[in-house]
C-alpha cells in the first residue's frame, strides 16, 4: 500500500476510508554519557536512550519495564502534534514518554497508570521536561475510571506483552495487556470516538480496520507506519476526528 493510497472499508452498507502513511522520523541527539548499570534485558534499549528521551542525561528515570515499553520520543511528538490543543487522556501512561509530549503541545493531559511506581516515575520525568503542572497524574485502573473520564482524545498504548512480541509472526488484538484490544477500544469509546492507538509493527491491520466498522456509527480510521532512523517501530491508528488531520 502506497503512502497516499486510500482504501474503502465496507460495513453495514456504510463506506469509511482509511489512509496508511509511512512516517520517517529523525534521531534525537543528546550527550553520550557513561554506561549506566542496567540489566542484560534492557541493554539494547539503554543504547537507544536518546531515542526514548532526548533529555535523558538531565535525570530521566525508568524502571526495567519502562525501558522496553516507552514510545520513542520522535513518535510521541508525532502523536502529540496530531492532538495539538486538545485535552488528552493517556490511559496507560507508564513512565510518561507520551504524556510529556502531549503536555508540551496539548491543552491538558490526564495520565493514568495502575502502577504507583510508574506514575511516580512519570511525574519525575515530567519535572525534567518542566511540564508537570500540565498533567494530572492518576493511579488507577483505566477500565474502572473510563465511565467518569472526560477529554477530547483518548490515547491508547497498552502493553504489548514485552519484547517477545517481535517473535510473533502476526500480532493480534487478543495479545494486548491487561485486556484484549477490543475491550480496550470499547472502554475508550465511552469517553470519545477520537482515539489514537499505538500498536506493534507486526499488527494484523485487518483487525485495526475492524475496530472502525464495529463501532456504531463506523469511525474514520487512518493507519500510519512509524519509523525512526529508517527502523520500523510501530503503527499508529487515528480514529474519527484525529484521522486525516495533518499537524
Amino acid at each position: 500500500m502506497t503512502a497516499n493510497e486510500r482504501v474503502a472499508v465496507q460495513a453495514s452498507h456504510s463506506r469509511r476510508l482509511k489512509k496508511r502513511k509511512r512516517v520517517k522520523l529523525k534521531r534525537s541527539r543528546g550527550k553520550r554519557g557513561d554506561c549506566a548499570i542496567i540489566s542484560p534485558l534492557v541493554k539494547k534499549y539503554w543504547l537507544q536512550r536518546y531515542h526514548l528521551f532526548s533529555r535523558y542525561d538531565e535525570g530521566v528515570e525508568l524502571d526495567e519495564e519502562g525501558w522496553y515499553s516507552v514510545t520513542p520520543e520522535e513518535i510521541a511528538i508525532r502523536h502529540a502534534e496530531r492532538c495539538r490543543g486538545k485535552t488528552v487522556i493517556d490511559c496507560f501512561a507508564g513512565v510518561g514518554g507520551n504524556a510529556i509530549q502531549f503536555a508540551i503541545l496539548c491543552r491538558h493531559v490526564i495520565a493514568i497508570d495502575i502502577d504507583p511506581q510508574k506514575i511516580a516515575l512519570a511525574l519525575h520525568n515530567a519535572k525534567v521536561y518542566g511540564v508537570e503542572d500540565r498533567i494530572d497524574f492518576v493511579v488507577g485502573d483505566f477500565f474502572q475510571l473510563a465511565p467518569s473520564l472526560k477529554g477530547d482524545v483518548v490515547y491508547l498504548s497498552p502493553p504489548w506483552g514485552g519484547p517477545s512480541y517481535k517473535m510473533i509472526q502476526q500480532f493480534n488484538l487478543d495479545l494486548l495487556k491487561p485486556k484484549d484490544g477490543y475491550s480496550v477500544f470499547q472502554a475508550a469509546q465511552r469517553i470519545t470516538p477520537n482515539i489514537v492507538m499505538f500498536l506493534p509493527r507486526n499488527m494484523d491491520l485487518s483487525q485495526v480496520e475492524e475496530l472502525s466498522w464495529l463501532s456504531s456509527p463506523p469511525l474514520h480510521v487512518e493507519i500510519e507506519e512509524n519509523y525512526v532512523d529508517g527502523n520500523f517501530k510501530g503503527i499508529t491508528a487515528y480514529f474519527s476526528n484525529v484521522a486525516w488531520r495533518e499537524a
